[in-house]
């Protein structure tokens, strides 16, 4: 329900303010603009053409750049700093946290890169080297570096007394973090706690010791289950010398989960993740066009699979009807399978020491099934057709595609993964062309040794 309220408020103002700049209402559309929060400015201009969306661009404040940036989509976000001058830019990005420095900065072709670092002052240029040096997707790439650190010998009350002299916390604060005097990780205090104690007791007494830590190098996707286990809100990161260099709050986990969600979702369709919705018809054209010529060529591979047996199509037309309900039964138990073992990869619940057993549990699955839909078309056909022997036949391919489907999508990802290859970008593809080439082979085969 809250959904569909947030999903009829953001087409409203949309039309709105499509509406004000067809009428020439350039003062209206930047007020406009300028009273909605960075996020909703970002979705207007992510639902926008290129041409749309660089006028509402162009009214848009300086100052209010650096938020919206924030919140565009990666490739969004690079067309609208590819036309913008570095100076422009670093004024834009200068108050960004630091993962959201790094982040911006990643995404950005090289020469618009090094133009913009050039631009920095040395200490945002240091910020945001330092954080691009870990490398994308690991949690030193997605952490902040404002944490706020405790020593283990000071008293509740200088602690409450330096914060009020600060004035504010960073945001997303639960917890504070207990350091060394070389910076390692020693103990973590909750808010709750450090305000709810004596002000008179030391850190050291109120802290929780060898506090759970998230090493700098920790895929952010296992970053995130752990946030999920435990219930965290934020955890600090430390690096290999267990010295603290950061943390990693909720809201950066959210966009992790989304960002992931999305992934898998336009790989199924071998599109990126981040492509623009509006974005030129020749340059989304040339990205389609990557895939479907990969899904040509495994069309092409199963139809010189029945290119071997063109005597016996030739001979009985019948088998050219009933070709393809085999491959399309393989090919929809495969992607059942292959789905449900890419998500347990993603949650973390496959791993090598039970993916033999997966592999056993889909293999008899597999098997299972093929009995149960190959005695049903065995039915079906020599019902249909009066030929037992058809039956048989179209019932042994089904059987053998079965079984295949179900090994092939439980071992892909898990080969895929091994070879550093997303399974989800390249699963479906590779299965559909085994389940074709299985199908095909197995009942066109069969029917040549016995019909023909």
């Amino acid at each position: 329900m809250a959904e569909a309220i947030e999903a009829n408020y953001a087409r409203g103002q949309l039309r709105a303010i499509n509406q004000a700049l067809s009428e020439g209402r350039f003062v209206s559309v930047r007020k406009q603009l300028h009273e909605m929060p960075p996020s909703d400015v970002a979705l207007i201009l992510e639902s926008s053409p290129t041409k749309t969306r660089d006028d509402l661009w162009e009214l848009l404040d300086s100052d209010f750049h650096g938020d919206v940036i924030e919140e565009l989509s990666e490739e969004v976000r690079n067309g609208i700093i590819a036309k913008m001058m570095p100076a422009k830019v670093v004024d834009a990005l200068e108050d960004m946290d630091t993962d959201d420095l790094a982040e911006t900065l990643s995404s950005l072709p090289e020469e618009v890169l090094q133009d913009v670092l050039q631009s920095m002052d040395a200490q945002d240029r240091h910020r945001a080297e330092q954080a691009m040096s870990y490398g994308e997707e690991t949690a030193g790439f997605i952490m902040n570096t404002d944490t706020i650190t405790l020593r283990p010998e000071v008293s509740i009350d200088v602690v409450l007394r330096y914060l009020r002299l600060k004035g504010e916390l960073p945001e997303n604060t639960d917890t504070f973090y207990v350091v060394s005097r070389t910076d390692n990780l020693v103990g973590i205090v909750p808010v709750a706690r450090l305000l709810t104690t004596d002000p008179e007791a030391k850190v050291s007494d109120v802290m929780d010791e060898e506090p759970e830590a998230i090493p700098v190098n920790m895929p952010d996707d296992e970053v995130a289950s752990m946030f999920e286990r435990y219930n965290w809100l934020s955890a600090p990161v430390v690096d290999d010398k267990h010295r603290l260099v950061g943390r990693i709050t909720i809201d950066d986990v959210v966009d992790i989960i989304r960002e992931d969600a999305e992934h898998s979702m336009m790989s199924m369709a071998g599109l990126d993740d981040e492509e623009d919705t509006f974005a030129p018809v020749w340059q989304s054209t040339r990205r389609r066009s990557v895939w479907l010529g990969v899904n040509l060529l495994t069309a092409l591979m199963a139809a010189a699979v029945s290119d071997l047996f063109e005597a016996t199509l030739s001979q009985l037309a019948v088998l050219a009807i009933l070709n393809t309900i085999v491959p399309s039964m393989g090919g929809v138990a495969g992607n059942q399978t292959l789905t449900l073992v890419i998500r347990g990869m993603a949650l973390g619940h496959v791993n090598p020491s039970n993916s033999r057993w997966l592999i056993t549990k889909e293999f008899a699955i597999g098997l299972l099934n093929g009995v149960i839909w190959a005695v049903l078309i065995a039915t079906v056909i020599a019902a249909w057709k009066q030929d037992l022997t058809l039956g048989i036949i179209i019932a042994f391919a089904m059987l053998m595609n079965m079984i295949a489907a179900a090994l092939s999508g439980a071992t892909l990802p898990i080969v895929m993964k091994k070879l550093r290859i997303d399974p989800a970008l390249a699963g479906s593809v590779i299965l559909t062309t085994i389940t074709d080439v299985v199908g095909i082979f197995a009942f066109l085969g069969t029917a040549t040794l016995f019909l023909v």
